[in-house]
């Protein structure tokens, strides 16, 4: 019988501010036995494919589809973007109007998610609230494994992310080399965090296995971010539309620019300034694959930005399975889902149900012993 077991080298802690509350845990146990991490590359060409529904398990080495839903236009999300409570505030479309046309608008890309991701002006920032799960499937490939699953974050109300409204260029641009390790860089239009592309200790995620087809994985809270340009959100949005925004106010846009022609010289950040004087970042294939730091004015505090949105785990945070692979992920109802490995080649799995503020995760060993855990949050 497999069991878990969780060693204390090499954690992948971002160190992103959390609520402090201590998740309860009934009846933990070990399931999986830890031997070496098992480093394995992802082939850079399967992060820019795909929106397949999570609602479909994808195994290795199945290539996830590409989604052709329609774009929605700005005065969709104004109003289906928002809940009523809010319409009060200063509205998207309102918001929009009154920007400088120096300053490029948060709302472009954001449109294409407004079933998930809701936007809306107040003050200085623009406030995005998602639950941080993607649309498109998760976490196959990883070989590189904490034994952390996603879970939907409340990234809503007073936790939602924060955007500049305005960006202004800083004297003094901070670099993701030397800093920024901890917390998210940058939201994608899709609600989903991108954290820097070195892990704490320095190493490039994308590089080490850490990450999943799509360019993500899991924190220490159980949060799913990406790491690298979600680049396969271009045939989501289209090459006029950013990808992503970076927590300084600029935009990131994909592999080309805004009209379509080729990326330009970029700058050690990514960036660049585009024939009208504004400023953007665009998404890589190589180092550093997103805004390779802050080129605008930001506040960093505990080594990390601020305002940053904060997650809320479940359970404590897990650590290294040695010889892991994950090779399935499905959500077959609303707030299940279920997850595929292997350790050691030995196939396992886990199979969680939130409800509420509880979750209650089902564990499964390669001999076909389960059990069962229950946190609450």
């Amino acid at each position: 019988m497999l069991t878990f077991h969780f060693p204390d080298d090499h954690q992948h802690d971002h160190g992103y501010q959390q609520h402090d509350h201590h998740p309860n845990r009934i009846g933990r146990r070990s399931l999986l036995k830890a031997g070496g991490i098992g480093l394995g590359g992802i082939l850079l060409g399967a992060c820019g494919s795909t929106t397949t529904s999570i609602a479909s398990k994808t195994t290795v080495p199945a290539a996830p589809a590409t989604s052709n839903a329609p774009v929605a236009t700005i005065a969709e999300t104004t109003t289906a973007a928002l809940p009523a409570s809010t319409l009060a505030r200063t509205s998207v479309a309102q918001a929009t109007a009154t920007t400088s046309a120096s300053s490029p608008s948060l709302l472009a890309g954001f449109d294409a998610f407004a079933e998930s991701v809701k936007v809306l002006a107040e003050g200085d920032y623009w406030l995005v609230e998602s639950n941080g799960m993607p649309a498109h499937n998760l976490m196959v490939g990883i070989t590189n494994w904490q034994q952390q699953v996603p879970v939907p974050q409340p990234y809503t109300g007073s936790n939602a992310w924060k955007i500049p409204r305005r960006p202004v260029l800083a004297d003094a641009p901070i670099s993701a080399k030397s800093g920024l390790f901890r917390g998210a860089i940058a939201l994608a239009v899709n609600g989903v965090p991108i954290f820097n592309a070195l892990n704490n200790r320095g190493e490039d995620s994308f590089l080490i296995g850490e990450l999943d087809q799509w360019g993500g994985h899991c924190g220490r809270a159980d949060d799913y971010h990406y790491h690298v340009a979600p680049l396969h959100l271009q045939s989501a949005v289209g090459p006029s539309r950013p990808i992503a925004y970076a927590l300084d106010g600029f935009a990131l846009y994909g592999e080309t620019e805004p009209d379509g022609s080729p990326v330009g010289p970029l700058d050690q950040l990514n960036g660049h300034t585009d024939a009208s004087g504004v400023y953007h970042y665009h998404g890589t294939k190589v180092y550093p694959y997103i805004n390779g730091g802050m080129r605008g004015k930001v506040t960093v505090k505990d080594e990390q930005i601020d305002p940053q949105a904060a997650t809320k785990p479940f359970r404590p945070a897990g650590a290294p399975l040695r010889g892991a692979a994950i090779t399935g992920f499905a959500s077959p109802t609303k707030n299940s889902y279920e997850l595929d490995f292997t350790v050691s080649g030995a196939p396992a799995h886990i199979a969680y149900q939130i409800s509420g503020s509880s979750v209650v995760f089902t564990f499964t060993d390669a001999s076909g012993l389960s059990r069962t855990e229950t946190y609450a949050r």
